[in-house]
């Protein structure tokens, strides 16, 4: 939650189960028990409350209205979030409680915008990589770019320019064989990065490893924090196609901060020269394709408000809307 200048009520995650496997009705009652629960930690009352936000995961069919959703149960194909939502708040508060509902990472990168720009009216860009590649565009009001069709911004399906990669266009789990960016940036694509590598160090443990594909694949981040040859070469390679997709977006945005999040940034995960080397490909990649009011201006800078972003940025969105 946020108070009405945009400052954070409290920094403390508060996570409880969804109850998904229960149907969109259980997963609205255990939504309003956490508002409950969040206003009687921090001495607050409904009556406080001038807006509420929600962040989803997947797309949606229409404002509020869920499309097919990964990883949640079918049941939750065409719900109609919106309407449920709000009229349990409704029913709760006793008056009409403005909603705002949105895709997860693109609430996510409207907290992150915050914090990176500051005061500054600037537009952000954010790219959390982790299975797949998050993305979102926040302009100078604050707000993301949903699109006509709620599914603006779907950037990590834009084909990466395998020529300059040197390598070929592996399929991605979106259907399309163009070399979709996702697959060269995230861990959906590290199985086909690993059997190349392999290639170049046939005696690596990895190539007679008993463990399933995914394992191994799962394996590469801990393996280049120790300094491992293989795995550094395979996330400096992630990293030179994450330049290049922000190079991109640069053409097409112009913004001046690009916020790098997902597992590769995690302090809890990564050191710092891990860290620091791969935001150190990143911009070596990008700069020399930017225009020339474009180099030295942009800034590349590590997400740092982990699984708060999502939460923080719903509750941001529902405030910049009240006021627009």
């Amino acid at each position: 939650g946020v108070w009405e200048d945009g400052t954070a009520i409290s920094t403390k995650l508060l996570q409880k189960p969804t109850n998904s496997e229960s149907g969109p009705a259980a997963v609205v009652a255990g939504w309003m028990e956490g508002i409950d629960d969040y206003l009687r930690l921090n001495g607050l009352a409904w009556d406080q409350v001038a807006g509420v936000g929600v962040a989803m995961p997947g797309t949606f069919k229409r404002y509020g209205v869920m499309d097919k959703p990964a990883n949640l149960p079918p049941v939750f194909e065409g719900w109609d979030v919106y309407t449920d939502y709000s009229n349990a708040l409704s029913k709760r508060a006793g008056r009409a409680i403005p909603l705002a509902v949105g895709n997860d990472g693109n609430y996510g990168g409207v907290a992150e915008a915050q914090h990176a720009r500051g005061n500054k009216k600037s537009s952000v860009v954010m790219l959390a990589p982790g299975s797949g590649l998050g993305c979102a565009f926040i302009d100078a009001r604050g707000l993301p770019l949903d699109g006509d069709t709620l599914a603006g911004m779907e950037a990590a399906h834009i084909p990466a320019p395998l020529h300059l990669l040197g390598t070929k266009a592996y399929p991605c789990g979106c259907g399309r064989t163009w070399g979709c960016t996702e697959v060269y940036t995230t861990i959906s694509g590290l199985p086909y990065l690993l059997n190349e590598k392999l290639q170049k160090y046939p005696d690596h443990p990895l190539a007679a490893s008993p463990l399933s594909a995914k394992e191994k694949a799962l394996s590469l981040r801990g393996l280049a924090q120790k300094g491992d040859p293989l795995a550094v070469e395979i996330f400096d390679f992630q990293a030179k196609a994450m330049g290049l997709l922000v190079a991109t977006l640069t053409m097409v945005l112009d913004a001046e901060f690009v916020v790098i999040g997902g597992g590769l940034m995690d302090p809890e995960s990564t050191t710092e020269e891990f860290r620091t080397r791969y935001l150190k490909v990143l911009r070596e990649t990008m700069e020399p394709t930017l225009w020339p009011a474009q180099r030295g201006r942009i800034s590349v800078v590590p997400a740092a408000l982990g699984e708060l972003s999502q939460a923080i940025g719903a509750a941001l969105v529902a405030l910049y809307q009240s006021r627009s």
